[in-house]
């Protein structure tokens, strides 16, 4: 029979709130009841009838300045970037000159501030690895108030590993920071209400929440959206766009037959013998670009209804607990995706968006795009394409094993990429200033030696 006071106690032991502790309960007990978690194929349908993200912003007026002072931005900033060779914040990185990814996002809020006349809030939710460094950059904009952590900071929290063969809390005095993991960015719902912020921000009248990961900065609030949400009157509202190639891995959007309800697939929620089809893409045509609008009342009054639990559905991981040595004991680790949200909110809904609005950088082909003059930023941390696009960026493939790391750019250089297709990159390269790659470009170079390409066009 599992236990879960040890756990309770470990996780007080570390100051973590009742509603967190409550949370990971769920997914324990979900755990010990030997519930997968998984959603077969049989028992959902694909996503249709999705409303579209143009259709909706041409035919809504703008949000007025009272709307907006009722609107919380909050960035999920806790990741590293580590798979990119950062070993600080993710949302430091330089993505345009000597702008980051966080001097975007508060030039996006100042830039909302100045037209609403309003002081529209920004929250990050930091990990214990990203606060420090987060607050000391922010420091810069101290004479915007941007700087105090009571303001502006939403601390993620974290959970501990739990022993694959006996269900105990994993130990490992070698390190006791490998005892515990991420609780996946669902942890958001258990966050706002621990924190008191949930309570905070419903008493300064704030309604809307508008969530997006720091790194997507094509995920911006938008004045007309933000008007049809608030009068839609539904609680929950997932952006998704279409899936390509490139997306199949990804979670999908689904309606679970049981209940007609849209519910959200990650691939850990498979059984391998539906991967093929997880992974079509023309059945399961959308994925969650994990950006979401929420009504905080409606968030509020089902915590309540739930004991202060969001009932999400648990993810499985199977690790180690000291992931590189393979031999160290079996644990699982338990989380919950923040999409998966979508499923605990009655009348949620789903928009089907541009491609434009999700940017997000999870590789150095990705980071070398945003930099590239096929993206624009303006002075209000717009992030758009070049008009001359026409609305669809150029698919950047980069040598994974030579362009992994973020420093790997700095030798590569920074050609035009404004009238490129398809660049298709493998081996060494150097492109000097001047460089413009049009069309479909592809690239090799099988030799030890760098290939350096002088100012010219390449390409068709």
């Amino acid at each position: 029979m599992s236990n879960f006071a040890p756990f309770d106690e470990k996780m007080r032991n570390v100051g973590l709130s009742d509603a967190a502790i409550g949370a990971f309960r769920r997914c324990y007990e979900s755990l010990a009841a030997n519930h997968s978690g998984m959603i077969p194929e049989k028992a959902i349908a694909p996503a249709d009838n999705i409303d579209a993200w143009d259709g909706i912003i041409s035919s809504t007026a703008p949000a007025d300045a009272n709307l907006i002072a009722q609107t919380v931005c909050i960035k999920l900033n806790g990741g590293l970037g580590t798979s990119m060779g950062l070993q600080k914040a993710k949302s430091l990185l330089t993505v345009k000159g000597q702008d980051t990814f966080l001097d975007i996002i508060v030039r996006q809020i100042k830039h909302l501030r100045s037209i609403s006349g309003t002081p529209v809030r920004l929250l990050l939710m930091d990990s214990f690895s990203t606060s420090k460094e987060t607050l000391d950059y922010l420091s810069k904009y101290a004479s915007d108030g941007l700087d105090n952590p009571q303001e502006v900071e939403l601390m993620q929290n974290r959970v501990p590993k739990i022993l694959a063969d006996t269900l105990e809390p994993a130990v490992w005095p070698a390190n006791p920071d490998l005892e515990w993991c991420p609780p996946g960015h669902g942890d958001l719902y258990p966050a706002l209400l621990g924190s008191g912020w949930l309570d905070r921000l419903l008493a300064q009248g704030v309604k809307y929440a508008f969530i997006s990961n720091s790194d997507n900065l094509g995920a911006q609030l938008d004045l007309n959206f933000l008007r049809w949400f608030a009068e839609s009157g539904a609680p929950f509202v997932m952006e998704v766009t279409r899936r390509t190639e490139a997306d199949k891995k990804g979670g999908h959007l689904a309606v679970r037959k049981s209940d007609n309800r849209l519910i959200l697939r990650e691939v850990a929620q498979c059984p391998d013998e539906d991967i093929p089809s997880f992974q079509d893409i023309d059945r399961h045509r959308y994925f969650n670009t994990n950006t979401l609008w929420i009504r905080l009342d409606t968030l509020k009054d089902i915590l309540n209804a739930n004991g202060g639990v969001l009932p999400l559905p648990m993810i499985r991981n199977s690790k180690t607990i000291d992931p590189r040595d393979a031999s160290s004991p079996k644990v699982f680790q338990l989380e919950v995706a923040m999409g998966a949200g979508i499923e605990c909110f009655p009348g949620a809904r789903a928009v089907d968006v541009p491609r434009s609005r999700f940017f997000p950088v999870k590789t150095c082909s990705d980071l070398l795009l945003l930099r590239s003059d096929a993206v624009i930023i303006d002075k209000t941390g717009k992030v758009s394409l070049h008009p001359s696009r026409n609305s669809t960026a150029p698919i950047v493939d980069l040598d994974g094993k030579l362009y992994k790391l973020v420093d790997s750019l700095d030798a590569l250089g920074l050609p035009s990429l404004l009238h490129a297709g398809k660049v298709t990159i493998r081996g060494a390269f150097h492109f000097e200033p001047g460089c413009t790659l049009q069309g479909d470009v592809d690239l090799v170079n099988e030799s030890s030696t760098t290939e350096t390409l002088r100012p010219g066009v390449y390409g068709e």
